[in-house]
């Protein structure tokens, strides 16, 4: 199956409808007659089929992100809820996507669609873009007979995972920004302008303050070892992100260090509980067994400490436990949550509390990312000004001292 994916082309046709107007468009199809033949299903009488032909200078091969995903399900939803029929609806969906890969994906799904798959079993073939929690969600709709109706829930759960990966992501970029900023406006004051202070001080004839000396020393070793340095600090962040993808033990390390981290850590909770409701909710709405929702709320903690924590709820609710029961034996939770999980499995509405503590939980991450971000606008200018001042203050003290010596 991923083969046919891999080998699919497009192809620009024209020809009739079932009306007997003319009409044209672009197929996706593993050959030409693959692709006759799908638009043979499709009721249209192909005068013509072409294989797309390439840019001349190549394809740009935009990457499709998970954004690129949440605007096609919002799409698709609105299309489908408006009683559109689904293989038109990817037609217009696609003429609407500005990444071209991401049309070339829709295209094909297409293809499989008016082929006679099912859209679960078309968007299954693409799982580095549409997870199992995705794809299992949908398949409920379609046994079920509500698919506008889930693929309108499937279309909220994307937007409000993306806004709230969106949100730790700034999170954790901004601290990052800071120190790469000081360590750039450093680096270029140790090596372009310290040395021009450094031949005028060699000609004053006294001994230089000791807060000078250090740091000419450090930009004498700067000048002459900077690549090192580039290359040692290169190296280290590709190793990390290395470790991390490759090893389990090294990524829950950094997962349990980013749970203690101060002010960020407390943000990591906040999301993890918001992930929890969220995909929870979406999943027992949709139908889906609360174990077999449990194993998908796992996958999607977004951190490994947790998703321990849920793969042990989900053993107990196994054996008969109540959902709120297991998540209080678990320790890892907030007694709110508890509390509203308790409340909805009495009153048969869990769906709608998780709903409730999700929207909770989502509004005071984006609270504290916002906090942080007040917090760090005067911290960055605090550390770059004690680098530049004491850099300058350093600079300038033999010059304030020059009188001493005349």
């Amino acid at each position: 199956m991923a083969t046919q994916a891999v080998s699919s082309n497009v192809y620009v046709w024209q020809g009739t409808d079932k009306r007997g107007n003319k009409t044209k468009g672009e197929i996706t199809g593993t050959t030409q007659a693959n692709a006759k033949a799908l638009l043979r299903k499709q009721g249209i009488v192909a005068s013509s089929v072409k294989k797309k032909p390439k840019p001349m200078f190549g394809s740009r091969g935009k990457k499709i992100t998970p954004a690129d995903v949440c605007i096609f399900t919002r799409q698709l939803a609105t299309m489908v809820k408006a009683g559109v029929p689904l293989v038109q609806s990817f037609d217009i969906v696609a003429e609407g996507l500005d990444n071209p890969s991401m049309r070339k994906l829709v295209l094909e799904v297409k293809a499989d669609v008016a082929g006679g798959a099912s859209l679960a079993g078309s968007l299954q073939k693409h799982r580095m873009y549409f997870d199992d929690l995705f794809c299992n969600l949908v398949e409920a709709g379609e046994q079920s007979g509500s698919l506008e109706t889930m693929l309108d829930r499937v279309a909220t759960y994307k937007e409000k995972s993306e806004a709230l990966k969106s949100k730790i992501k700034k999170a954790m970029t901004y601290p990052i920004a800071v120190v790469v900023v000081a360590m750039v406006v450093t680096g270029i004051l140790l090596v372009k302008v310290v040395p021009q202070f450094a031949e005028t001080f060699s000609g004053f004839g006294s001994e230089l303050p000791a807060f000078t000396l250090f740091v000419l020393r450090i930009s004498e070793f700067t000048q002459e070892w900077w690549y090192i340095i580039l290359a040692v600090v290169v190296v280290s962040v590709w190793a990390f992100g290395q470790a991390k993808k490759r090893s389990v033990g090294f990524a829950n390390g950094v997962d349990r260090f980013m749970l203690k981290a101060p002010i960020v850590g407390d943000i990591v909770e906040q999301s993890v509980y918001a992930r929890f409701s969220r995909t929870l909710a979406t999943t027992f709405a949709a139908g889906v067994p609360l174990v077999d929702a449990l194993e998908s709320v796992s996958g999607a903690a977004g951190n490994s400490v947790y998703a321990k924590a849920i793969r042990e709820v989900k053993e107990d609710v196994t054996t008969g436990t109540q959902l709120n029961t297991a998540i209080r034996a678990s320790g890892m939770f907030p007694s709110m949550l508890m509390q509203m999980v308790a409340i909805g499995e009495e009153s048969g509405a869990l769906d709608e509390m998780l709903e409730k503590v999700a929207l909770h939980y989502e509004e005071e991450v984006d609270n504290k990312v916002d906090g942080l971000t007040s917090l760090l606008e005067p911290l960055i200018m605090s550390v770059l000004g004690i680098l530049v001042g004491g850099l300058m203050i350093a600079m300038y003290l033999p010059i304030f001292m020059l009188g001493s010596v005349v």
